[in-house]
């Protein structure tokens, strides 16, 4: 068994912007000050930003969005790397699920962010006293505030959460009107999966196990996950006995633990800093029935980070997660 460490990991933020060569312009607290001096220079409120009104049809109906947004808040973490990845800095975003306040991989480039409160419970008043120009959120976690939200500025939802990050980003580059960069992002990231799904040849006959522990529980993930939506482009297959129905996890007892067994098994741990996802995860490595499972005994049960396999969610995290499946499958 061993551990791959987030920080050996080449994939961050920042290398998106450079291999993407992405011009970052007119966004966070320097746009807006780029946007007073050339209005002032035209004598036009706002002339650096004016432009031809755009609809943006998204899953609360539509927004009217003038001109490049450039004082965004983002409420959700997979928005948040979605932001990242284009070379825009939000002026607010909502707290990462674990990080103080942000996750490792994106700590560097969220340096003097706003927190806004979380996913689950924005901070209005906060939101408000930044003067965004627009707002992106998600259906499933803030539906009962779009009305204000909306009140305070051109709001943007994605639909859903679970799974498919990539119809999510194509819909917040539309509505920052980076679609153009936004193409490329998705381009690239599909160049790379099938790229990696070209070498890996035999290796995909493996058949992998993904298991998580938190607080009190231990989930097998599936199809639609973060890391399901992935393996399947990947071409990366499950065991044969987890074709559980109706369910993007089965939550397991400790005694159904050999059907986690695999040729390959990635695990993380959802740890919110009270110890107790920790606590789960000792109590099932240290319980004869996971030491019997054939990939723990042959080295294949490996220890990823929470963040980036699924927490995060995002295009950034995707792209981390598949330079640590170059390694571990050993592609060039």
């Amino acid at each position: 068994m061993f551990h791959l460490l987030t920080k050996k990991l080449t994939w961050t933020a920042t290398t998106v912007l450079l291999a993407l060569t992405v011009v970052v312009s007119g966004c966070g607290q320097s746009g807006s000050n780029n946007s007073k001096e050339n209005a002032a220079a035209t004598n036009e409120p706002g002339a650096s930003n004016a432009a031809e009104a755009r609809v943006v049809t998204h899953a609360m109906g539509e927004a009217k969005i003038e001109g490049t947004p450039e004082r965004i808040v983002v409420l959700t973490n997979e928005g948040t790397e979605a932001l990242l990845a284009l070379g825009v800095k939000p002026v607010g975003a909502v707290k990462s699920w674990t990080g103080e306040p942000w996750y490792e991989h994106i700590k560097a480039d969220m340096e003097g962010v706003t927190v806004v409160g979380d996913e689950s419970q924005p901070n209005m008043e906060l939101i408000a006293s930044l003067k965004p120009d627009l707002i992106i959120g998600n259906k499933l976690r803030q539906e009962k505030v779009y009305d204000q939200l909306n009140a305070i500025a051109p709001t943007v939802f994605s639909e859903t959460l679970r799974g498919e990050w990539q119809s999510n980003f194509k819909l917040y580059a539309d509505a920052i009107g980076k679609k153009t960069e936004g193409d490329r992002v998705i381009a690239d990231y599909d160049s790379r999966t099938a790229d990696f799904k070209s070498k890996a040849g035999d290796k995909l006959n493996q058949k992998v196990s993904v298991v998580r522990f938190m607080a009190g529980k231990t989930r097998i993930y599936l199809e639609d996950t973060f890391t399901g939506v992935a393996f399947s482009k990947l071409g990366i297959t499950r065991p044969d006995n987890q074709k559980y129905k109706d369910t993007f996890v089965e939550e397991i007892t400790k005694e159904r633990l050999p059907e986690v067994d695999a040729d390959m098994l990635f695990y993380f741990t959802y740890e919110t800093g009270d110890g107790k996802g920790t606590q789960m995860e000792e109590e099932m490595l240290k319980d004869p029935l996971w030491q019997s499972l054939e990939v723990v005994k042959n080295n294949k049960a490996i220890r990823v980070s929470d963040a980036i396999w699924n927490t995060a969610g995002g295009v950034i995290a995707a792209n981390l997660m598949l330079d640590e499946l170059y390694k571990i499958y050993e592609i060039n």
